[in-house]
């Protein structure tokens, strides 16, 4: 008794060893590779066969089919993959999790001492492994070594837990009660699939429990029969999770990826079923059902099971879409014109360089709905509307919502970032989203002063009116290049910015003058006067807020406008600059010359 609960508790422990390896490597691997990740991932075309290419890369990258459908439906709630492309990458991701299994095969190297494979063996190995990769990580400084110490680390843990589990079953090959536990299990190849599905659902990762079964086959008495169905019944394990985590707080596409992960590996668990029962009926290489397998034979039977699945099924990747979607329904709703807005799902932080950039591709997105906010705010003004105006504060909420959990993402994004230029980045969002999100109120305050002259049935005069159009236009046009800024990462845009935030506040002096004058001579009411002076505070605000999201951008890789916004603007306007006069040139003819014709 006391000998079952040592071998138990060895096991468990050479597990807890091999799954914190994982964990470790993907890690490192993550966080070296986060770019190739973006490139892999997030320009992905329709192509299903390059999806499944990339599904297949991907997850070797990170070593965790589950995390790669993670990342996937992530980018599926973030607008940047389609429900097709999302199969594709799960038919990939089945394929690219048997790399586990290949590398654990060198267990299977046997050589004398002095021979050059003796370094490849898991005992050479791991120490090794683990000696560069505490190296790497503690005492190198340079860019990258963490990640690649990481990952040696990772690796070493990985097959010291692995070359644990393997010593505490070598007695289990002595045991009359494993063994005839063996033979039970090889004769009942469903409750073989039963069981391998339970114990990957308890241990949440297919390549820990392939690992297992590969560390039970040095007991010798592990058996073809027993470990093909426990595969199959291993891959629908993984389902389970991915399922779960697909269904949780995710949009109706996310849910259907988890769909088609379960159909998937299951049609391919009956199909391999009905075609290894046909093939051993048949007579067909008679001693390998009852043969004895090693490592190598399990990682090649898992690579040839979900290679072959996905060859098959690769033609009915849409028939796969219409039946998820099917399963789960869509929604009658309205169409939803900003749906990156619902983008930032945390599961995306399971890889932090996807997480910024779709962080800052949500920020864009936000900066454009503001935007549009704003010129339908701005346009109440000429003709109120009641459905306009319940536009603008269902999405000014939206805005809102979208800004809180932005913060959220963002700070715990800050826990998992490690370089400088992305500290930078990370730095600049955090500061552009309550700029962009007041910018985002003040089309409520727009929408606000439009309704109080409506319900009193006034109006501004007709040049008010004009001068309002030409500075709104105005206001519209720096949020326009605001948007795009943002969105493509440019910083030659945003520096245009700022020349004509300088003609709008030209524009708001001038037209504060004149409204004034327009009071004196009665032209305007003093209820209209005071809602028209309001409306050129916060349209300057407006253009104040393009203005500090510019100077953010520009200042992440210039340490002396970071330091002070103030002296760089100064020293701009003074430095005589050729492409900021023209610019400033041009939009003074675009907008202060026409304001500047307009009689009152």
């Amino acid at each position: 008794m006391m000998g079952t609960i040592l071998t138990a508790i060895k096991l468990l422990g050479g597990l807890a060893m091999f799954l914190y390896g994982m964990e470790i490597m993907g890690d490192g691997l993550k966080q070296g590779s986060g770019a190739a990740l973006k490139n892999f991932l997030g320009k992905l075309t329709q192509n299903v066969l390059l999806g499944v290419l990339t599904g297949t890369l991907v997850t070797a990258i990170i070593q965790s089919s589950t995390a790669t459908i993670v990342l996937t439906v992530g980018l599926i709630g973030a607008g940047i993959l389609n429900l097709r492309q999302a199969v594709s990458i799960v038919m990939g991701a089945n394929i690219g999790t048997t790399v586990t299994a290949q590398i654990i095969r060198l267990m299977d190297i046997e050589s004398s001492g002095d021979s050059l494979l003796a370094f490849f063996k898991p005992d050479t190995l791991a120490p090794l492994a683990l000696c560069i990769g505490i190296i790497l990580f503690m005492f190198v400084r340079k860019s990258g070594s963490k990640n690649v110490g990481m990952i040696c680390l990772g690796f070493g843990v990985l097959f010291s837990g692995l070359m644990a589990m393997t010593d505490a079953v070598e007695p289990l090959a002595e045991s009359q009660m494993f063994v005839d536990m063996i033979a039970y299990f090889s004769d009942m190849p469903m409750l073989s699939i039963f069981l391998g599905l339970v114990l990957t659902v308890i241990i949440q990762s297919s390549s820990a429990m392939v690992g297992i079964l590969q560390a039970l086959s040095s007991t010798g008495v592990i058996t073809f029969e027993l470990v093909y169905p426990m595969i199959m019944g291993i891959n629908l394990g993984t389902c389970v999770t991915t399922a779960m985590v697909c269904s949780i707080g995710t949009n109706k596409n996310s849910k259907r990826t988890g769909v088609v992960h379960i159909v998937f590996n299951t049609i391919g668990t009956v199909l391999f079923m009905i075609g290894m029962t046909l093939l051993r009926r048949a007579g067909f290489v008679a001693n390998l059902w009852e043969s004895v397998v090693d490592s190598g034979v399990i990682a090649n039977f898992q690579t040839i099971f979900n290679l072959i699945t996905a060859i098959v099924l690769l033609p009915f990747t849409g028939w796969l879409v219409k039946l998820s979607c099917k399963i789960i329904k869509e929604d009658p709703e309205e169409e939803d014109k900003y749906p990156e807005l619902a983008a930032l799902d945390k599961k995306l932080l399971i890889s932090p360089a996807v997480a910024l950039s779709q962080a800052g591709r949500s920020l864009a997105v936000m900066a454009r709905a503001a935007k549009d906010n704003v010129a339908l705010a701005i346009a109440q003004f000429k003709e109120y509307s009641d459905k306009n105006a319940e536009t603008i504060y269902r999405y000014e909420e939206r805005l809102d919502q979208f800004a809180d959990n932005a913060d959220n993402f963002l700070i715990e994004l800050f826990q998992n970032v490690e370089t400088d230029r992305d500290n930078r980045q990370l730095n600049m969002l955090m500061q552009c989203v309550p700029a962009v999100e007041r910018v985002g109120d003040y089309a409520t305050n727009f929408e606000e002063m439009a309704q109080k002259l409506h319900d009193k049935g006034l109006t501004f005069s007709e040049s008010a009116q004009r001068e309002l159009d030409i500075l709104g236009d105005a206001v519209v046009s720096i949020l326009n290049l605001t948007v795009e800024a943002l969105e493509n990462d440019d910083e030659q845009e945003a520096r245009r910015i700022e020349p004509l935030e300088e003609v709008i506040d030209d524009m708001v002096l001038l037209l504060k003058d004149r409204h004034t004058a327009r009071l004196r001579q009665g032209i305007c009411s003093v209820d209209t006067g005071l809602v028209f002076m309001d409306a050129l505070t916060h349209l300057e605000r407006a253009a104040d807020q393009c203005s500090s999201i510019a100077m953010l951008m520009l200042g992440r890789h210039n340490e002396e406008i970071m330091k002070n916004h103030h002296r760089y603007l100064q020293a701009l306007h003074e430095s005589g600059d050729r492409s900021y006069l023209d610019e400033l040139e041009s939009r003074r003819l675009q907008y202060l010359v026409p304001l500047e014709d307009i009689q009152f």
